[in-house]
């Protein structure tokens, strides 16, 4: 699973890019993603806080979107 996630700058919110956090198990089941999500977006938060969360959602390994 990984986490999608839109992220702005803090000092400039209309500047935003989107990334990947790859969880850390290889299951397949979006309901233990969901709730590991808010943690592992805790810990990506505060090695970036320059940054904020705008947007984020859990995907499959391999059918990742190529739009949040």
């Amino acid at each position: 699973m990984l986490i999608l996630l839109s992220a702005c700058l803090l000092s400039q919110p209309t500047q935003c890019h989107d990334d990947q956090i790859p969880m850390s198990y290889e299951g397949s089941n979006p309901f233990i993603c969901l709730r590991h999500a808010q943690s592992v977006l805790a810990e990506w938060q505060a090695v970036h806080p320059d940054l904020h969360v705008a947007k984020w959602r859990c995907a499959v390994r391999g059918t990742v979107p190529k739009d949040l």
